[in-house]
């Protein structure tokens, strides 16, 4: 049994006007079938999420890959301290869009130089809303795929302090998720935010969003609270 409290250090800038939200929208029912999921996600057509941030002044790409037919994975990253945006926080494998590369190849060559994931392993099997971060001005194009095998991974010291290999199953157990509705002095509206305790670790911001977007994506409308 894992001995660590869930939640981390990470340094959230809850604004003062902020309430409690939603409860998971799923049951306990975890995320057994990748095919299905895969299945979503092929009908699935991506938005793009109203973040409240300002243009985005660069494009980039985050992968989220999948593993394990029998107990679908997600690999998550933990970035360093002495990163210059969003040290220390819980991440997916991603970055800046390169001169005259598509944003698929940045996400898949991102994956590789960080936590050393072999490309010919990865399949695209759909895509999940845009959104623009608002610290970093950023557009992430959200990329999820499934491996063929399970990978040997090897962290990049200069960007990954852990790679996080969870199971979509832990994510949807009682007592993981939560959502906070926050208000920006500067906004009418409150704009839902949410989170994942992991254990030693919160996720929370662009990356629990998408997280967030997986669950419901792979979920049947009959599973979800009405």
């Amino acid at each position: 049994m894992n001995q660590q409290a869930r939640g981390g250090p990470q340094n959230i800038p809850r604004p003062e006007d902020w309430r409690r939200g939603d409860t998971a929208p799923w049951r306990n029912s975890a995320l057994t079938d990748l095919k299905q999921l895969e299945n979503s996600l092929a009908s699935r057509v991506p938005g793009h999420q109203q973040t409240g941030a300002p243009p985005p002044k660069r494009h980039s790409a985050v992968l989220i890959a999948l593993y394990n037919e029998s107990e679908p994975t997600v690999i998550l990253t933990r970035r360093t301290q002495h990163m210059r945006s969003h040290s220390g926080e819980v991440s997916f494998p991603g970055g800046a869009q390169d001169p005259g590369e598509s944003l698929w190849d940045t996400a898949c060559r991102e994956a590789h130089e960080e936590i050393s994931l072999d490309r010919s392993l990865v399949q695209q099997i759909g895509e999940l809303d845009h959104l623009t971060t608002v610290s970093s001005e950023a557009r992430i194009v959200p990329y999820v795929a499934r491996l063929s095998a399970a990978p040997v991974l090897t962290a990049n010291p200069d960007e990954v302090d852990e790679i996080l290999l969870v199971p979509l199953a832990e994510l949807t157990q009682p007592g993981v998720y939560r959502q906070e509705l926050w208000k920006w002095p500067s906004s009418h509206s409150w704009r839902p935010v949410h989170f994942f305790e992991l254990y030693g670790d919160t996720v929370w911001g662009a990356t629990a969003n998408l997280l967030y977007q997986l669950l419901t994506s792979g979920i049947e409308s009959t599973e979800l609270e009405i």
